[in-house]
């Protein structure tokens, strides 16, 4: 197996013929120019701010640099990515394999709401802390260890070109300690720096995995913000599918109020003139034309919203909408849905629009001659079941709308599940984990 991180690498004895050594020496000398720029921009900014504080402007500046982690930590972040192989083999610095921020979304857009949140996060101080060690005393360290373990061996392998060409081969003071009359003595110190090297190699690599194990400690989320951050992620997908239903919502409404209605209206008066007309005249046959198609346009209208959102659905709860989907249905469907109250919203419509594509997908496909749907509540889960006796073999991957119900389900942290051998039946089952609301008639179980 490939090592995945610096540390599996210098336990292999290849560890000096792989990219690893480069890459981990790499990843400290841009820890030295990180460190660098890190410092001249604090010094700067610190300075600035204190400067132009008589006059109130520097006053903003002082505070930003209590956000000054931030970018240098996804920096650091996107760094982590070179000593981390991916699974493919090559190096881990694609975005997709990006360690995640320590972060949480803010809860409302704009400014003044972000600012206060990474203000309250620890993650945020903790990024702080990992700059001020960059730029004060990580950098100085890394560029020691680039100096004893890289440059120094590099200036004893050169020794024999170097008493070549600088010491025009007489005599060469190597590192400022050693002096080389002769050739001999040059190769000797050449051997030496190679030896010198690969053992440098080595401490770059150690330097490298104990620099990127301090930085995954102070920039990247811990358990309980993992956590925290999955918890997170998890209700503002369902706060997207409950922003959705609503808006189909209000979109069935403005159809049904609006644009329904007015070709209701339209409907009426073109009947109306159809009777005021000569019954034998052009005059007449182009009113029932026209009454024809606006009963049609109406018809389509009308399909378009129940496809939306069904009225019967908001009104009256799942099991009256999957009756209503089952009379629509082409194939003789029997219904035995038994719910002891209604669901949450997000959740009916989800099971709603489950059956409603079961069903679509047994007329087209299946050749069923008949099909059932069965519900429950029970243990806190809704369970649907459309069964057919059609002739089987159904893959959801080969294109059919259960694939997106899937998702939707998901996001409801449900399951959706086809089964269907070839020769039939064809079995789709769903369950979503939810609580039963108050009715009218009073608190459910």
């Amino acid at each position: 197996m490939r090592p995945r991180t610096v540390w599996q690498a210098l336990a292999r004895p290849d560890y000096l013929l792989s990219s690893w050594p480069w890459r981990a020496a790499g990843y400290v000398l841009a820890g030295v120019v990180l460190g660098v720029v890190v410092l001249a921009g604090l010094v700067g900014l610190v300075a600035a701010g204190g400067l132009l504080a008589v006059v109130l402007v520097g006053l903003p500046l002082l505070g930003l640099a209590a956000f000054a982690g931030l970018p240098v930590a996804a920096v650091e972040r996107w760094r982590l990515g070179w000593l981390q192989e991916g699974p493919d083999g090559d190096g881990g610095t694609e975005a997709a394999r990006l360690p995640a921020p320590a972060h949480v979304d803010p809860p409302a857009p704009g400014l003044r709401s972000r600012l206060g949140t990474r203000l309250r996060e620890a993650a945020t101080w903790r990024e702080l802390g990992h700059t001020l060690l960059t730029g004060f005393l990580l950098w100085p360290v890394e560029a020691l260890v680039v100096t004893v373990a890289l440059v120094c061996p590099a200036a004893l392998v050169a020794t024999p070109l170097l008493l070549a060409t600088v010491g025009e081969g007489r005599e060469l003071k190597v590192l400022k300690t050693v002096t080389v009359t002769g050739q001999a003595q040059a190769c000797g110190l050449a051997a030496l720096g190679l030896l010198a090297l690969g053992a440098g190699l080595y401490g770059v690599g150690v330097a490298a995995g104990a620099r990127a194990g301090l930085t995954r400690l102070l920039v990247l989320p811990r358990a309980g913000e993992a956590e925290a951050r999955v918890r997170e992620l998890a209700r503002s997908r369902v706060r997207l599918v409950e922003a959705f239903e609503a808006e189909r919502r209000r979109i069935e409404r403005d159809l049904h109020d609006g644009a329904q209605q007015r070709l209701v209206a339209l409907t009426m008066a073109l009947g109306l003139a159809r009777l005021d007309a000569p019954p034998d005249g052009p005059l007449a046959a182009q009113l029932a034309r026209a009454h024809a198609q606006a009963d049609a346009a109406l018809a389509e209208l009308r399909e378009l919203i129940h496809g939306i959102h069904p009225q019967v659905l908001a009104d009256h709860g799942l099991a009256a909408a999957v009756a209503d989907a089952a009379d629509r249905s082409p194939v003789p469907v029997d219904t035995e849905v038994d719910l002891p109250g209604r669901l949450p919203a997000a959740v009916e419509a989800a099971a709603y629009f489950v059956v409603r594509e079961a069903l679509a997908n047994v007329a087209r496909h299946s050749g069923a001659r008949r099909a059932r749907v069965r519900g429950t509540h029970r243990h806190g889960r809704l369970v649907l079941e459309v069964e057919d006796d059609g002739r089987g073999g159904a893959d959801p991957a080969a294109g059919s709308g259960l694939t997106g119900l899937g998702d939707r389900v998901s996001v409801l942290d449900g399951r959706l599940g086809v089964t269907s051998p070839p020769g039939g039946p064809t079995l789709v089952r769903v369950e979503i984990p939810c609580a039963t609301q108050p009715t009218a008639d009073g608190p459910c179980a």
